[in-house]
C-alpha cells in the first residue's frame, strides 16, 4: 500500500504555505491526480494503491467528490501566495484512473478548469489499465479535454504478465490502442523489464509488440524489488529469482537500440518519444524543478521551493476533507544541498542535462574524470553542460555521487 511518507514539520491544518512563501508568476504550473484503486495488486507495485478489500470505509463512488474538495482548498491556498496559475500539465495517475467511472475524471478535469484554469494546450494524460479502455471510456475522456493516454502494457508475453500479476493479455493492448486513436488521444505504452523468468529474447519480443502499434511515447523501466511487496517476499523465500543487474543492463540498451532504430529519441533515461511534440511535459516538470500540486491520498507537490504530502489511506483522506481540514500530513523546504543533490540526481535523467554552472567550484572538479569514464559527454561538457552517456544513464547514481561529494 505503498511507501512510508517522508519525515518533515506537520502541516497546518488549514494547508496554509509557511510565511512569506511567493509564487513566481512565469513558472509553470501542474496538476497531478492521483487516482489509488486498483481491482488487484501487482506483486511488485509499491505505489500508495488500494483494492476493494483495503479501503476501510473510503468509496470509490465519493471520491472524485472529495478531490473536488481538495482542489478548493489548493485555489485558497495558492491564491494567498500569489497569482492563480493555469494548469499547463495534467496528470491522472495510480492505481488505475479509469477504474473510476470516466465522468468521475470528467468532473475532477472540470474542476480544476473551474479552479485555476487550463492553458489552451494544454498536456491531460490519463494512466490506463488495457483492460478498462473502451471506445466509450476513450470518447469521454477526450470529450472532457483529455489529450493523451499513458497503456500500462509492461510486456507482450503472457508468462512475463502472470509474474507481475497482470490480468490484461496481450491482445488487450491493441484493442486499448484502437480505442485511444479512435477518440483522437495521442497514445504512450508503459514497459517493465527485468521480470523474474524475463529472457533478453522475451524482452525483444515485447519491444517488438510495442513498436507495432506505433505509440507516440514509450516507456520501459527496471523492476526494482521493493521492501514489503508480494514479490520481495518471494524472492527471499526463493520461489523466484531477483533480477540480475547486468540482464537489466542488457535490457536497457536492446530498448535504446532498437527503439532508437524506429525513430523514437530517449529524452529521460527511461522515456523514448516519436517527436519531441510527444514528450511527456508533465514528467518534464518534475525532473526540472517546476511547480504541481499533487492531489489525493498521499500524493505530493511542490510550490515555490515547500514541498508537502498527503495522508496515506483514502478513509483518512476523506475524513480530514470532511472536516474542513487540509490532508496535508506533513511538508519541507529543502536547502541548498539538499536542492543542489536534487538538481544533480534529476539533471542527469534528462538528455538537456544540466548547467556546469549549477555546481559548486569543488563539484566542478570531478567533471574531467567522468568525461574520462565515458559517463558524461565531452562535448556538451566543453559547452557547460553535463550530459549523461549510454552508459551515463546506466550509472547515473555514480555522476551523482561524483558530482555532489
Amino acid at each position: 500500500m505503498g511507501s512510508a511518507l517522508p519525515l518533515g514539520e506537520p502541516a497546518p491544518a488549514d494547508g496554509s504555505l509557511p510565511a512569506g512563501t511567493r509564487i513566481d508568476p512565469a513558472a509553470s504550473f501542474g496538476v497531478y491526480l492521483h487516482v489509488p484503486f486498483c481491482r488487484v495488486r501487482c506483486g511488485y507495485c509499491d505505489f500508495n494503491t488500494y483494492t476493494s478489500s483495503e479501503l476501510r470505509g473510503a468509496r470509490q463512488e465519493d471520491y472524485a467528490s472529495e478531490v473536488l474538495r481538495e482542489i478548493a482548498l489548493a485555489r485558497t491556498v495558492l491564491g494567498d501566495a500569489g497569482p492563480i496559475r493555469p494548469a499547463a500539465t495534467v496528470f491522472f495517475g495510480g492505481g488505475t484512473p479509469t477504474l473510476l467511472p470516466p465522468g468521475d475524471l470528467a468532473r475532477m478535469l472540470d474542476g480544476v478548469r473551474d479552479a485555476f484554469g487550463i492553458e489552451p494546450d494544454a498536456e491531460i494524460t490519463v494512466e490506463a489499465n488495457p483492460d478498462t479502455v473502451t471506445d466509450e471510456v476513450a470518447r469521454i475522456l477526450a470529450d472532457a479535454g483529455v489529450t493523451r493516454m499513458s497503456i500500462g502494457m509492461q510486456s507482450a508475453v503472457p508468462h512475463v504478465l502472470r509474474a507481475l500479476d497482470r490480468t490484461h493479455r496481450p491482445e488487450s493492448i491493441g484493442t486499448a490502442v484502437g480505442a485511444a486513436r479512435r477518440a483522437g488521444l495521442a497514445v504512450s505504452l508503459d514497459l517493465i523489464y527485468g521480470a523474474p523468468g524475463e529472457s533478453l529474447e522475451d524482452w525483444r519480443s515485447s519491444l517488438a509488440g510495442a513498436l507495432e502499434h506505433a505509440p507516440d511515447h514509450v516507456s520501459a523501466y527496471a523492476l526494482i524489488i521493493e521492501e514489503g511487496t508480494s514479490l520481495a517476499r518471494r524472492i527471499r523465500r526463493g520461489e523466484v529469482t531477483a533480477p540480475d543487474d547486468d540482464l537489466q543492463a542488457d535490457m536497457y540498451e536492446l530498448a535504446d537500440a532498437l527503439l532508437g532504430d524506429a525513430g523514437y529519441g530517449w529524452y529521460e533515461v527511461s522515456n523514448w518519444a516519436r517527436t519531441p511534440q510527444a514528450r511527456s511535459r508533465h514528467n518534464l516538470a518534475y525532473w526540472r524543478g517546476g511547480d504541481w500540486w499533487g492531489f489525493g491520498p498521499g500524493a505530493h507537490s511542490h510550490v515555490a521551493g515547500v514541498r508537502f504530502w498527503n495522508v496515506k489511506h483514502p478513509a483518512a483522506y476523506a475524513a480530514r476533507l470532511a472536516s474542513g481540514q487540509s490532508p496535508a500530513a506533513g511538508r519541507e523546504r529543502p536547502d541548498a544541498d539538499a536542492r543542489l543533490l536534487e538538481r544533480v540526481l534529476l539533471g542527469t535523467r534528462i538528455r538537456e542535462g544540466f548547467a556546469i554552472d549549477d555546481l559548486p567550484e569543488a563539484s566542478r572538479r570531478g567533471v574531467a574524470g567522468l568525461i574520462a569514464d565515458g559517463l558524461i559527454d565531452g562535448a556538451a561538457a566543453v559547452g557547460g553542460r553535463i550530459v549523461p552517456t549510454l552508459r551515463g544513464r546506466l550509472l547515473a547514481d555514480v555522476i551523482a555521487r561524483t558530482l555532489t561529494e
